[in-house]
């Protein structure tokens, strides 16, 4: 396929395609003209490189999931540990949703004086770290 048909297929601009090509991440097979052409087996690397993306991981961390052999050598360590992230930003992201559904229909007659949306506050100062020590000045 030239680079335009993987383009298309996947929903990836031709210019992304290209960068992925310099990070390693793809390979073309060869060129019918000026332009690229790849195995069509690219496809599925793209898609295991947007769920890579879509799940957090960086080109780099992706690139380092494939082998020599340009096939998924995936560390089940490093899946195990972004799943963690997961679970603690998902926990973060949830108490931010229903705090910010609660100072949407709080009765208090200023936000500022909910303790709800206080607390909303306090999390947004600290990014969501509890902190159980007085900091020192």
């Amino acid at each position: 396929m030239d680079i335009g048909e993987v383009a298309k297929r996947s929903g990836l601009p031709a210019s992304t395609l290209r960068y992925y090509e310099q990070k390693g991440l793809i390979a073309s097979i060869g060129r019918h003209g000026l332009r690229r052409t790849f195995h069509s087996d690219v496809l599925e690397r793209l898609a295991l490189i947007a769920l890579g993306q879509t799940a957090g991981f960086s080109l780099d961390e992706i690139a380092a999931m494939f082998g020599a052999d340009g096939r998924p050598d995936i560390d089940r360590r490093s899946l195990r540990a972004k799943a963690r992230e997961l679970d603690v930003m998902i926990l973060r992201l949830t108490a931010m949703r229903d705090g910010l559904r609660h100072a949407a229909a709080c009765s208090a007659p200023s936000h500022l004086e909910c303790p709800r949306f206080r607390h909303l506050l306090s999390q947004a100062t600290t990014g969501g770290r509890r902190s159980d020590k007085p900091k020192k000045r």
